[in-house]
């Protein structure tokens, strides 16, 4: 045979996409950046101002994961290990733009009680949005402790900041979300009564 076929990857197989992936097959490396795109993506698009910084942390993500696969166990999940590599990669790109263009944030805080069930009837792309919509910093702590599982002393140590600012930016941001969450409803409710002339 002259021409060797092209080898098929799939999930099933990823212990050999990922053996393969280590040993520099651009197919299979294909492979696994396309079929993880969209888990990827969301993440990064969680920590992250907008969509083209999210591609940046996403592709440099995935230039440590083909650069790093010989240190991975083969016998944990692949997607935790990426995830943790996403989440390690957003953190670094805040920390790196956070350095180069400081944010301050000067809104005064007042406490809100905030109500559990507000995001009940939101779907996960409005949500994110939305949360796209916080400063960096707050939404940066909200995800970590929020999504993630940090705890205040490990966002303080990761984000170089004190555990009492850490602590603070996680209220703020919850309550901002909420105040977000009421704006965009009453704007809902506005565009609503003018659509059916009430």
């Amino acid at each position: 045979m002259l021409f060797k076929k092209p080898k098929k990857y799939s999930e099933e197989n990823l212990y050999e996409v990922l053996q393969a992936c280590a040993e520099n097959v651009s197919a299979a490396q294909e492979y696994l950046y396309k079929s993880h795109y969209s888990f990827a993506k969301s993440i990064s698009l969680r920590y992250c101002n907008n969509a083209e910084d999210a591609e940046e942390v996403l592709n440099d993500s995935f230039i440590k994961v083909f650069n790093n696969l010989s240190k991975f166990d083969m016998t944990k999940p692949f997607k935790a290990w990426l995830r943790t590599i996403l989440v390690n990669t957003s953190i670094d790109y805040y920390r790196k733009s956070q350095r180069e263009t400081p944010v301050i944030s000067l809104e005064p805080y007042h406490e809100k009680p905030m109500d559990s069930n507000i995001i009940d009837d939101l779907n996960a792309e409005e949500l994110l949005k939305l949360i796209q919509e916080l400063s960096p910093s707050y939404r940066m702590v909200l995800m970590m402790y929020a999504m993630d599982g940090y705890n205040h002393q490990e966002i303080a140590e990761r984000l170089g900041i004190s555990e009492g600012t850490s602590k603070s930016n996680l209220a703020r941001a919850r309550q901002n979300l909420v105040i977000l969450i009421e704006k965009k409803r009453k704007y809902e409710l506005v565009e609503q009564k003018r659509n059916t002339g009430l």
